[in-house]
């Protein structure tokens, strides 16, 4: 999950520097999205190593993939619809939906076990509800900001889970509503333990403004905000399990009452296979139990579509092997 691109209407840095328009940026997101897909196709599906039993390969799969650091690529796909809510709108929750896609690219860095960790985030908006005053709400469309993690993860054991490295913005929005027009850089980590039985761990990272879009005509507040995922799965016979991944969200230039966005929910998975591809599938809700009292996701029901594609890189980039 990714933090909110909601923006306020304040004063903002003159410090503006050109970057590609909004329909460049669009493309590109676009770009990555098609070539992950013609990899998938081109490259055919890349199968569990085969056992006794093939529900033990699968529950393999997907308890690797409920490990944020974990070895195998995938095509991570949400479909969201969510409901929003504040003050002045009389209980009256607005649904919104979204599709946020995100490849799984962790990269051999060193050796055996040294790991780079890329999850880019890019979310398609198709309906996000907007609250313009007193019961009067507007709707957005288009592609949000997208998000890049960059982990390095060391080797300490087969049961920790630690990845650290940097975590960007990358304003590609083609609504103003969508994103925060500002690249951002911050700090992200994840810490993290697992056994044969279960996976549990916290997934923080923190955003600060490092340059503008360009659009002198759209002042928003410099950036100052975090995304914390919380992660914790069962896992159950025939490669099953049961668990939650909400994500805490929280925005230090909001005013005071809108700057936290505190869900909790729970998920049920499935690892299954489409001829040799392994794909997991997850089901699940959130509630937040504190929101934005302007306005705010109260609500959201997500199904998740995740399939195993074949790793394009095999060798270490810094080698020592």
């Amino acid at each position: 999950m990714t933090p909110d691109c909601g923006l306020t209407d304040v004063e903002e840095d003159d410090w503006m520097i050109a970057f590609p328009e909004r329909g460049g940026t669009g493309r590109l997101a676009g770009l990555v999205l098609a070539t992950l897909l013609l990899a998938t196709l081109s490259g055919g599906a890349q199968a569990a190593e085969e056992g006794d039993d093939p529900h033990e390969d699968l529950a393999a799969v997907g308890a690797e993939l409920s490990n944020p650091i974990g070895n195998i690529w995938a095509l991570f796909t949400e479909f969201d619809v969510s409901f929003f809510d504040g003050n002045g709108q009389r209980g009256n929750d607005k649904p919104g939906s979204a599709t946020l896609f995100q490849p799984i690219l962790p990269l051999p860095l060193y050796g055996d076990d040294w790991k780079l960790i890329t999850r880019p985030t890019i979310p398609f908006v198709w309906t996000q509800p907007r609250g313009d005053g007193p019961d009067k709400t507007n709707y957005d469309t288009g592609i949000g900001d997208t998000f890049l993690p960059l982990l390095v993860s060391p080797p300490l054991g087969q049961n920790w889970i630690v990845g650290l490295g940097p975590t960007f913005t990358l304003p590609t929005s083609t609504n103003d509503a969508l994103g925060r027009q500002q690249w951002q850089l911050g700090p992200a980590a994840v810490l993290g333990y697992k056994t044969k039985d279960y996976v549990f761990g916290v997934f923080p990272q923190y955003f600060w403004k490092i340059a503008s879009r360009g659009d002198k005509n759209n002042e928003v507040r410099n950036a100052s905000n975090m995304s914390l995922l919380y992660f914790a799965f069962l896992n159950l016979p025939d490669a099953w399990q049961v668990g939650f991944n909400p994500s805490i969200t929280y925005d230090y230039q909001a005013d005071s009452g809108n700057r936290w966005n505190v869900p909790i929910g729970l998920l049920v998975t499935k690892t299954t296979k489409f001829g040799k591809m392994p794909v997991k599938f997850q089901v699940g809700a959130e509630y937040s139990v504190v929101s934005q009292d302007d306005y705010g996701k109260r609500a959201l029901l997500k199904l998740n579509i995740i399939p195993v594609i074949p790793s394009l890189v095999q060798s270490p980039l810094l080698g020592g092997s």
